[in-house]
């Protein structure tokens, strides 16, 4: 049955192309009608032609372009043009400058794509960018990790739960913008299921961005790099037909945001987590117009730098990925693993491989970790970076979950937090009746919750936990988390 709905969207897909229009949609009247009126040349070998304008048809240069493939910059009448292979590119984007505002339709984030039509001899592609008046320098960017619903009561709690949740967080954002980034499995092999999704991120009001999960991919075909024929079908044609290409990139203030797709996908849900070759090429030359030093916002699924359960869910190629990152500044945002690890391979490069929204599958309400469903808010303030979770449904201060003695299973003896958000620069410490004691001790094991929601133990060992033996006769025990911005959570409990 997922089969045949997966073939009735493709069918879809492909009935609506021969109408498409290859142009973004243009935000000023004046740039719309320029541009109609402007001619472009063609050039011998040039498959792919455009221009890019601001809302008053002024051109606009040195914008970056890309066919998924080739690489180039608008030239000072702000034209382009690409030498792209249309059965294998499928299609454009640009780089938005920092200069220039984000376009959302329905919520949507687009206008920096559109897609090319094969069987053409030359595809024009125009774009129009909005001015904003002062650059961008705070704002709010906001990280969410599986949604993947599955069928539509799953979606039904996303939207009464998730996206309620978000707006709450929105709306305290103050004058600050807020951007919106899904993290991939964004549903469930339910390729029937994008358009009531996109509606749902589309309400919140705010530009959303996406990135493709290994359950975001249809299941009846290879990705476009493991296709023979690249003209046919491939696995990621429904994802890109609804959020746009899996790789891109953009400017905010001083922050470049760039998203690409980290699972090498096969027929039959066959995958590696593994950056593709042509994702690392489209990595490299991305960044080869990237001033090194600058801070990077790299979203992928599957994460890079995990320990716990050995490391299981990381992607292979690692190495070449962290080459690549060298000589930036580096927030990696993750998903994949329904549990949640910070993990720095540099002072320059710290992965947060962040909490689900589904949590465990929708199970209950919360991760394979313990760490409740929610999301990462990061507040940005030029090339400054401070992050918060946020567990759904629940206050900012929720940051840490207590179990007095003999709520911990395996510690009966202990009194037991868990601290999701946790990196080494946090401190962990305890008070006794009012005297500060010291540091609680960090331990590795099953969380309580996880085995109270799914009924029995599964195995993963989340490293986020903290444990002390109250000294015999103490009446009340108080916990502070201090986190790695000075920032201090704290709890009273009574024994």
């Amino acid at each position: 049955m997922r089969r045949f709905f997966q073939q009735i969207a493709l069918c879809g897909l492909m009935l609506m192309l021969p109408f498409a229009a290859c142009q973004a949609q243009p935000v000023g009247v004046e740039a719309k009608q320029q541009l109609s009126g402007l001619v472009i040349p063609d050039k011998e070998g040039m498959t792919v032609k455009g221009m890019v304008v601001d809302e008053t048809g002024k051109p606009v240069s040195g914008v970056v372009v890309n066919d998924g493939f080739h690489f180039t910059t608008t030239d000072a009448e702000g034209m382009y043009y690409l030498s792209s292979d249309l059965a294998r590119s499928k299609y454009v984007s640009i780089s938005v400058p920092a200069a220039y505002r984000i376009q959302a339709s329905r919520g949507i984030a687009d206008g920096y794509y559109a897609r090319l039509i094969g069987g053409q001899a030359t595809n024009r592609c125009d774009f129009v960018l909005q001015s904003r008046l002062d650059r961008l320098s705070a704002f709010e960017y906001v990280a969410i990790s599986d949604p993947q619903v599955r069928n539509y009561t799953q979606l039904d709690r996303f939207q009464k739960e998730t996206v309620p949740d978000l707006k709450e967080t929105f709306a305290q954002a103050g004058d600050h913008e807020v951007y919106v980034m899904t993290l991939g499995d964004n549903v469930w092999d339910a390729m029937d299921l994008f358009p009531a999704y996109k509606s749902a991120i589309g309400s919140l009001g705010v530009p959303v961005f996406s990135t493709i999960g290994n359950h975001d991919f249809n299941l009846a075909y290879n990705s476009l790099q493991n296709s023979e024929d690249p003209a046919n079908h491939f696995a990621e044609e429904i994802y890109e037909s609804n959020f746009g290409p899996v790789a891109y990139s953009f400017d905010l203030g001083k922050i470049h945001v760039v998203t690409i797709n980290d699972i090498d996908y096969f027929q039959d849900k066959k995958y590696k987590e593994r950056i593709p070759q042509d994702q690392l090429e489209w990595l490299k030359n991305d960044l080869s117009y990237v001033k090194p030093g600058t801070t990077l916002f790299l979203n992928m699924h599957a994460p890079v730098l995990n320990k716990t359960s050995n490391g299981s869910g990381n992607i292979k190629n690692r190495a070449e990925l962290l080459d690549l990152l060298k000589n930036y500044n580096v927030h990696i945002f993750t998903g994949h693993t329904h549990f949640y690890e910070n993990e720095e391979a540099s002072p320059a490069v710290y992965e947060h491989n962040i909490g689900a929204a589904c949590g465990a599958w929708w199970a209950g309400e919360v991760n394979r970790c313990g760490a409740p469903n929610g999301y990462l808010v990061v507040d940005v303030n030029g090339d400054s970076v401070k992050w918060h979770y946020k567990a759904t449904g629940r206050d900012l201060a929720y940051q840490f979950r207590v179990y007095k003695p003999g709520d911990f299973q395996t510690q009966p003896e202990y009194l037991v937090i868990n601290v999701w958000d946790w990196d080494p620069f946090w401190k962990i410490q305890y008070y006794e009746d009012g005297e500060l004691k010291g540091h609680m001790a960090q331990f590795s094991d099953e969380d309580q919750a996880f085995i109270d929601m799914k009924g029995k133990p599964t195995g993963y060992q989340t490293a986020h936990l903290f444990r002390v033996k109250p000294t015999k006769g103490v009446k009340q025990i108080r916990i502070e988390v201090v986190n790695r911005f000075g920032e201090i959570y704290g709890q009273d409990i009574k024994l």
